[in-house]
């Protein structure tokens, strides 16, 4: 069998020997074996899916040809789910921060440029105030 077919269920479960898997569909174990078998998958839905659609395969070959597929298709999905986490990330932080201390700098002046300017346009409109003038009468 190739290495491939023998994977099918190698992180979902590890009570079930995959070999053992690939024999049961392909009819090489023992009447009491099978039963066995049986019994243990009887629990899970899953492993009985994984069955029923294993023996839909009459050419063990096609099995090989569609996992390979499968893998390169997935290959090709993480690949692009992998670009466009990169392609998100801002790659040079230094720009960033450079960005936003430039833009703080800008605020200050601004901000105190006002502030001088608001105080000069105080300072020309207040009215001098008035001159007492002292009359003196003889």
């Amino acid at each position: 069998m190739d290495d491939e077919l023998l994977n099918i269920l190698s992180n979902s479960n590890k009570d079930i020997d995959n070999q053992k898997l690939m024999d049961y569909v392909s009819d090489k174990l023992s009447q009491q074996e099978k039963h066995e078998f049986e019994k243990n998958i009887a629990d899970s839905e899953m492993l009985n899916d994984v069955v029923e659609g294993l023996e839909k395969f009459k050419n063990k070959k096609e099995v090989s040809a569609l996992v390979e597929q499968l893998n390169v298709s997935l290959k090709k999905q993480l690949e692009k789910k992998k670009a466009k986490k990169l392609k998100r990330e801002i790659k040079n932080l230094n720009w960033l921060y450079f960005s936003i201390i430039l833009i703080l700098i800008i605020i200050l002046i601004g901000f105190i440029l006002i502030k001088k300017h608001l105080e000069s346009e105080r300072d020309q409109i207040k009215i001098p105030a008035k001159k007492e003038t002292t009359i003196i009468i003889k």
